[in-house]
């Protein structure tokens, strides 16, 4: 699973695609502000968790 944020959801679905060869889920954040996840690409508050489970 990758956490993202806005910028870089695109990428995420992008390099997920590439590993996994199938659908990503991509799942929005409910509160960004109570969560401590990161974006993994620039270390914004994440808003969403792009994965395959």
């Amino acid at each position: 699973m990758t956490y993202c944020c806005e910028e870089h959801v695109e990428l995420a679905l992008d390099e997920a695609v590439d590993e996994l060869e199938t659908a990503p889920q991509l799942e929005k954040l409910e509160a960004v502000e109570n969560h401590p996840f990161s974006c993994g690409y620039c270390g914004k508050p994440a808003v969403y968790i792009v994965g395959n489970e």
